[in-house]
């Protein structure tokens, strides 16, 4: 009888991890563990990730508040900094702020609108029509902005950012001046020295800031790049990627993963003869259609994977293939027509009008974001997801 059932992502509950636990002993463990209990055979290309979480914190890759304005002030000199472009997050970027702060005298703030990088509104777009207001062009000053909105608030968190960020800046004894532009070029009519706080962005600003005559101008990819202290630190993302962890110390992004993930392969294929696929994943790519929120405040998605994870999927559509070349068949005549040329297909299907409408999207990412949905973000207890038929096609028995 054929297979009824294709792709199967399992959420693994591991153990609380702690600074200094063996990350790969640990996920090892747990997934050997939940193959028993729950009775799963393993298979070659099966998949396990780990989210970034669990990862940094084995590292004990955190930083202070004070580590961030250490390196602020050393290299932006103490005085007025541009900081620009942050997305809105008590979690992601708030503590961030705070120690950014405290390494400066001002705080120039420079926010996106009507939204931050990944979808957070400060207002709608139907907010910008009625008032005439032109976000490619103008820029707002903080009363201006008052003037025309008012006091908005998050369409979940119920928070005003621009009143919580304006407050983090003052608590940390910086003052601070808070305007609303997407040109990144606005900011140089109140200071030279610029923090780029965007994500995905981050190197065309530094660009186009550096040819407008900025003096200095670094990234959040460029703040904690080195430890201070002794904390921890990300070479290649900095602060990108960080996450509060308690009132004064965030979790950076983990570094140094690959030698993770090849770690845990070698010890499953030992534990089971088969070759599974591992991968770390952060935050995964969908927008949520109440909020608009996009995910992706890390960097990337995965900052680790095993080799089988490289490329990109290469998929038929198969109603193309049923509505139009297999239009006159049926039945099992169907079946074996579209298995047939599924078998025989081109190693390249791009371009091809058979393969319109799969996703043209690298396979981490896609996974990425399966793993994000099936983890979650909250107590679920499932920081290791284990993927099944994830390269099954419908040939595969």
């Amino acid at each position: 009888m054929s297979r009824t059932i294709g792709t199967v992502s399992r959420g693994v509950r591991a153990p609380i991890i702690k600074s200094g636990d063996d990350i790969v002993e640990i996920v090892v463990n747990s997934v050997l563990e939940a193959a028993a209990d729950d009775g799963f055979k393993f298979h070659d290309r099966d998949i396990v990730a780990m989210t970034e979480a669990i990862v940094a914190r084995a590292q004990g890759n955190y930083a202070s508040v004070d580590d961030i304005a250490q390196d602020v002030k050393a290299k932006f000199g103490g005085e007025t900094v541009g900081v620009i472009f942050p997305i809105l997050s008590r979690n992601r970027f708030a503590i961030c702020l705070r120690g950014i702060a405290k390494g400066a005298k001002k705080v120039v703030l420079m926010l996106s609108y009507p939204s931050d990088e990944v979808g957070n509104h400060l207002i709608s777009i139907d907010a910008l029509d009625e008032k005439g207001i032109d976000p490619y062009k103008d820029v707002l000053s903080l009363e201006k902005y008052r003037e025309l909105f008012g006091y908005e608030k998050h369409t979940f968190t119920g928070v005003d950012y621009v009143e919580y960020y304006e407050g983090l800046i003052r608590e940390m004894g910086a003052d601070v001046e808070i305007i609303f532009a997407n040109n990144a070029k606005a900011i140089l009519d109140y200071t030279k020295n610029v923090l780029c706080c965007d994500i995905h962005t981050r190197a065309r600003t530094k660009r186009i800031l550096k040819n407008a005559g900025a003096e200095k101008v670094l990234g959040l990819d460029e703040i904690l790049n080195a430890p201070v202290n002794g904390s921890g630190y990300n070479a290649d993302y900095g602060l990108l990627g960080s996450n509060k962890a308690t009132e004064e110390q965030i979790k950076l992004f983990p570094r140094d993963c690959q030698p993770v993930v090849d770690a845990i392969q070698e010890k499953l294929f030992k534990a089971t003869g088969k070759k599974i696929e591992v991968m770390v994943y952060g935050d995964g790519a969908f927008k949520d259609p109440v909020g608009k929120i996009w995910e992706l405040a890390d960097p990337v998605v995965s900052p680790a994977y095993t080799s089988g994870l490289e490329g990109t999927p290469n998929e038929l559509k198969l109603k193309y293939l049923a509505d139009n070349e297999f239009a006159n068949l049926s039945g099992d005549e169907l079946k074996e027509a579209i298995k047939t040329k599924i078998v025989e297909k081109d190693s390249n299907l791009v371009g091809q009008m058979a393969s319109e409408g799969t996703t043209p999207r690298r396979l981490t990412d896609l996974i990425g974001s399966l793993c994000d949905l099936t983890s979650g973000s909250g107590d679920k207890g499932t920081p290791i997801v284990f993927i099944q038929g994830y390269f099954d096609n419908y040939t595969t028995e």
